[in-house]
């Protein structure tokens, strides 16, 4: 039998979405997966057959095939477990097929069934709802963040049990209904630009450059408070909008960084990266290019302590991101261009000798 589900992937900072193909015909007991996936993606047959038996289920003892597509796109992640194990059982006859082709499916799956969070699963489901899905299964823990979209109707699970009892008609899960799409996420410690006192030259200086986002570059002695006083820049630039705020959380998604699920990112990013990192983290980089610091410093600031330490190299890839606002990574099977619309910042001292008054 065949079945065919639909999951999301990330390419870049975007989402699009993944056609899951099952077929289970007679022969010796085999679990193929084709459509070039990395070794997650490669492994969740063995998280998949527990998760399914686990659960209660029939893994089917047959020639399993399994393709993603588009097949000429690299696959990575573990968020294809739930429509990899959910195609399976539907290509078993253990689950109607009907309602599979109008449904977005996301989440990794433990061995013995419960769902795990994903990371990116807000382009994931900003993908499905361009594609004109209404409806996303997805983890429990990333139902808010599922949320931020309008017009997608979430299904927060527990586990694979409960996805099988939804699609059979059985039982819905706990209906889901908070909105953070109009909530601020507080940051847990604020550095605030009223808390400098003195030093107005400098403030004076901070207001003109954050007020145009221009670059900035303090000099001076070590314990002058250059460190102190760009940590306070965010404080005093201008509040992001919607669309700012919905691309700063894309990018934290992502990466991984988002600090409460579901939130809106709402106060300017400050990095602040150490001076011995690679050009790869500083612009991005790997085989499947993920964000560097400077897309993650993306609408905010990116601080360079000590700026004369930083290899010459590493400074060098920062002319492009500077002039274009963005940064565009070739590679074999694609290119992938991240936004990188940010402030730079940089300190160092009047010599190496850290004295003001040097003469060398």
């Amino acid at each position: 039998m065949y079945a065919k589900l639909f999951s999301s992937a990330v390419l870049g900072i975007n989402g699009y979405i993944v056609e899951v193909e099952v077929d289970i015909s007679n022969g010796l007991p085999v679990f193929d997966l084709v459509g070039l996936p990395d070794s997650a993606v490669r492994e969740s047959r063995e998280r998949v057959r527990a998760a399914v038996k686990n659960s209660g289920a029939q893994f089917p003892l047959q020639r399993i095939t399994t393709n993603l597509a588009p097949a000429d796109l690299k696959k990575e992640g573990s968020g294809f477990d739930l429509a990899i194990a959910l195609g399976v059982m539907a290509a078993s006859g253990q689950i109607p097929v009907e309602r599979l082709g109008r449904v977005l499916f996301l989440g990794e799956l433990s061995l013995d069934g419960t769902l795990r969070p994903l990371t990116g699963v807000l382009p994931m489901v900003m993908a499905g709802k361009e594609a004109g899905f209404q409806e996303v299964l997805l983890p429990r823990a990333n139902a808010a963040e599922g949320g931020l979209i309008e017009g997608m109707e979430v299904i927060p699970l527990h586990s694979l049990t409960e996805a099988v009892r939804y699609l059979r008609g059985e039982e819905k899960p706990a209906e889901w209904k908070e909105d953070f799409r109009h909530a601020r996420q507080e940051p847990d410690r604020i550095e605030d630009f009223a808390d400098v006192q003195g030093q107005g030259h400098v403030k004076r200086a901070m207001e003109v450059a954050a007020a145009g986002m221009h670059n900035l570059l303090f000099i001076g002695p070590p314990g002058s408070g250059k460190t102190m006083l760009a940590r306070r820049i965010p404080s005093v630039l201008p509040v992001m909008n919607m669309q700012e705020s919905l691309e700063v959380t894309k990018i934290c998604s992502i990466a991984g960084q988002l600090t409460h699920r579901g939130m809106l990112v709402t106060q300017r990013p400050f990095r602040s990266p150490h001076h011995t990192i690679s050009q790869a983290g500083l612009i991005g980089g790997g085989g499947i290019p993920k964000p560097g610091e400077v897309s993650l410093a993306h609408r905010g600031v990116l601080f360079l302590d000590e700026m004369p330490e930083f290899s010459k190299s590493a400074l060098e890839v920062l002319r492009q991101p500077l002039e274009d606002r963005e940064v565009t990574l070739s590679r074999a099977r694609a290119v992938i261009t991240f936004p990188a619309e940010f402030m730079l910042v940089g300190s160092m001292n009047p010599c190496p000798c850290e004295e003001y008054h040097c003469q060398n």
